[in-house]
């Protein structure tokens, strides 16, 4: 299995590494034509407004898009679930409207332990960095971790968005999961 992670800037390397845990190789993307070669896509933290004016520049915003209606997983971390959403940061490709920053800023950076009964039954240790948050979702989008101020994971068909970041901790399930969609999305295509 071969994971696309943009590598623009963010986590980079602590996203390759969970994903290389599990047995899934990585092609890192800084320029178009690696994304039609990978099985899913990974989105990184980093700064929205960054990454588009990136992404546009390179056309890796385009194959993002063609690679979500041909049906490939694609999971966006903080900044790139606002890369996901609808904002006009956004590519607007999961039905849910996303605020930038919705936590303020750095030093509002914080730590919750999250119920996601798609993981199972142990909470998952989520860190939030300047985070955003998914406002209003709409129909289709099934709601996978919520907190007070919103929506923080969600999953509308090939697409999954969460607002923390899984990289920096050990547990690997949220990974596991997106690798699941991944197989499904190749086992259909």
């Amino acid at each position: 299995m071969k994971i696309a992670l943009l590598a623009f800037q963010g986590d980079v390397s602590e996203h390759e590494r969970a994903i290389e845990s599990l047995g899934a190789e990585v092609r890192l993307v800084r320029r178009a034509g690696v994304i039609d070669s990978c099985d899913g896509i990974v989105i990184p933290g980093g700064e929205s407004t960054t990454f588009m004016r990136l992404m546009r520049g390179e056309g890796v915003d385009q194959e993002i898009i063609e690679a979500k209606n041909r049906g490939k997983a694609i999971f966006g971390t903080c900044a790139g679930l606002v890369v996901l959403g609808r904002s006009r940061y956004g590519l607007g490709l999961i039905n849910a409207d996303v605020k930038r920053n919705a936590f303020g800023r750095q030093r509002e950076s914080f730590e919750a332990m999250l119920d996601i009964p798609a993981l199972g039954n142990e909470p998952f240790k989520a860190i939030f960095i300047r985070a955003p948050v998914m406002e209003q979702v709409g129909e289709g989008v099934e709601v996978l971790a919520r907190i007070k101020e919103g929506v923080v994971l969600a999953r509308e068909g090939n697409i999954l968005a969460s607002s923390f970041h899984p990289e920096l901790v050990d547990d690997t399930r949220l990974y596991r999961y997106f690798l699941r969609m991944v197989e499904e999305g190749k086992s259909r295509g």
